[in-house]
């Protein structure tokens, strides 16, 4: 590794609807949790010194989801909240096979939020001392290539949002403020083409349901799993949300809303 890095992150190009577990919940909650911008955190392409190799396979986390999805957020989180030095690098456009979120993802979110929420137990007294976020060192040449258009079912996603909604509500009522579901239970009233999960709504969300994860990090791993199920309507009602609000955007703006998170 050069100039003594010892964590390189991906930042690629990619469209507006790619990466929707990233921009909604996983880059916000890592730029919030470890105060440094890496945009990508679970980009799927790393480099990595010795040093933070060793590191990493001292630790007593491979028969959990961070030895499935939840390794890339797993490696991220680590270097930075242990101190390693961390930086980005240009790898132009991503080109992989995008995954419809409301028919391919539910899977994926749950062991990535789950082992996210993980990380904010076990590294809570790092973020607590976060005040502000900056951006890693970045290396290599920002590419002009376009990436390729990524498509997103609104209805289908709206749709699971409130079947979610009606199978999870009695579940909510247990860790949920009663406000919050009501919150959602308006939006779930909404017609299509005026349906808005807010951003402060999904936030607010977000941090109720890391509360009652960290109230059940002890407990059996059937409980949190069903924590992060029920989380699954809800990303599906903000991403959504976010595909409406963002229709008419070029990458770039879209960008500047992700950016508001």
């Amino acid at each position: 590794m050069i100039k003594g890095y010892d964590y390189v992150s991906p930042l690629y190009l990619r469209h507006k609807y790619d990466a929707t577990i990233t921009n909604s919940i996983v880059y916000p909650l890592t730029r919030a949790l470890t105060g440094l911008r890496v945009r990508q955190p679970i980009g799927g392409d790393f480099g990595f010194s010795g040093k933070l190799v060793k590191s990493f396979l001292d630790k007593d986390v491979w028969g959990t989801d961070v030895a499935r999805y939840g390794i890339d957020i797993w490696m991220t989180a680590t270097a930075i909240n242990e101190g390693y030095k961390v930086c980005q690098s240009f790898l132009g456009a991503k080109i992989h096979d995008a995954k419809d979120p409301g028919k391919d993802l539910a899977p994926m979110f749950k062991q990535v939020v789950g082992t996210l929420f993980h990380l904010m137990c076990d590294y809570e007294n790092h973020w607590k001392q976060i005040t502000r976020a900056k951006p890693p060192a970045v290396y290599g040449f920002r590419s002009e290539a376009s990436p390729e258009p990524v498509a997103l079912n609104r209805k289908l996603l709206v749709d699971k949002f409130r079947k979610g909604l009606m199978d999870n509500r009695d579940y909510w009522l247990t860790f949920l403020p009663r406000e919050r579901i009501r919150q959602l239970e308006k939006v779930a009233r909404l017609p299509f083409d005026g349906f808005s999960l807010s951003q402060t709504l999904w936030i607010k969300t977000v941090y109720d349901f890391a509360v009652a994860y960290r109230q059940r990090k002890a407990a059996p791993s059937e409980v949190r799993d069903q924590l992060l199920e029920s989380l699954v309507p809800i990303y599906f009602g903000r991403t959504a949300s976010f595909a409406i609000e963002t229709r008419d955007m070029p990458t770039y703006e879209a960008e500047e809303v992700i950016e508001r998170l």
